[in-house]
């Protein structure tokens, strides 16, 4: 565990640095807007939020994208919108372009 009870390690930007590589620094007000990255083991960015200060982020989505680009990774399937893990995922194909909406369908509420 990392000083000050958080389990990762937190990273200053002051002076906007790696916002500016990742396009959320706010030069005018001197700091970085919301963002959340998701890069995966090859330094790839997957996925990416950016968002205004007065609005938060979901950290439930957060991981629920985590949990599905690890899905991704080890079985090759494709995981639906809001899949989450157990879940039907699908299996990509030439034969299911444009027929997702066939194959998947999302659970009511």
């Amino acid at each position: 565990m990392v000083d000050g009870g958080v389990p990762f390690p937190l990273l200053s930007d002051a002076g906007g640095r790696v916002g500016s590589i990742y396009g959320v620094y706010d030069e005018a007000a001197g700091v970085n807007i919301r963002g959340r990255f998701l890069i995966d083991p090859d330094f790839n960015i997957r996925a990416m939020e950016v968002m205004t200060p007065e609005v938060g982020r979901n950290v439930a989505e957060l991981i629920r994208q985590v949990k599905a680009f690890q899905h991704v990774m080890k079985t090759g399937e494709v995981t639906p919108a809001g899949w989450v893990p157990g879940k039907p995922t699908l299996k990509p194909s030439p034969e299911l372009v444009g027929k997702v909406w066939k194959v998947w369908k999302p659970e009511k509420k």
